[in-house]
């Protein structure tokens, strides 16, 4: 079973006066389709077999999440509130906690709300790759090819290969200067962090 878990906090503070605090950049519509950031992840989960979603909100956006969710035909969505934002981790605890109360041990796929992806069907192919191996007990993580020498992001170096289509993780690098950044790129081996996981439940 495959659950996805939309990250959905933060306040966009480095796109103000645009996004603001009570409606940040993951609720805004920053390109030129209709549909929000959020809107836009959520569609991005058709085509493939998601049963169920969660999307894990501070508790001030709720109503916002809650509309934009209604508007785009997915009311039945689960809305988790932070009482208080506390990044990453405890998000994705809390909701893995969540998703397990009923004795289930779902695969989840971990999205952050505010990402463009305009390859959807590369997106689908990655995600159905990664599936079995998140089932068989691994955490995912999802790299990307740098297309250039970013000191931005953080950095996955990569370790043996799994299989023809994933590596295990040597290391992680969070935001390198730029000296380092260009000796990453022109190593190939080393891919952006895109902070999107997939892993059980129980993990």
């Amino acid at each position: 079973m495959l659950k996805a878990l939309l990250l959905c906090g933060g306040t966009g503070s480095r796109l103000w006066p645009l996004s603001r605090q009570l409606n940040p950049k993951q609720f805004l519509k920053l390109t030129s389709t209709s549909s929000s950031m959020v809107q836009r992840t959520v569609e991005r989960l058709s085509g493939i077999d998601i049963q169920g979603f969660s999307l894990i909100c501070n508790e001030e956006h709720r109503f916002l999440a809650a509309e934009q969710l209604r508007v785009s035909g997915n009311d039945d969505a689960d809305i988790i509130l932070e009482p208080a934002g506390r990044n990453t981790a405890p998000a994705i605890a809390l909701a893995s906690i969540r998703a397990i109360h009923n004795s289930e041990d779902p695969v989840l796929l971990v999205l952050a709300a505010d990402h463009m992806i305009e390859n959807t069907h590369a997106f689908h192919e990655q995600v159905l790759k990664a599936f079995p191996l998140a089932e068989a007990g691994k955490l995912i993580t999802f790299g990307v090819v740098p297309g250039h020498a970013e000191t931005g992001y953080g950095y996955i170096h990569r370790g043996q290969a799994v299989n023809e289509d994933a590596f295990s993780v040597a290391r992680f690098v969070e935001k390198p200067d730029q000296e380092t950044a260009e000796g990453y790129v022109a190593s190939g081996e080393y891919f952006w962090n895109s902070g999107m996981f997939m892993f059980r439940a129980s993990r």
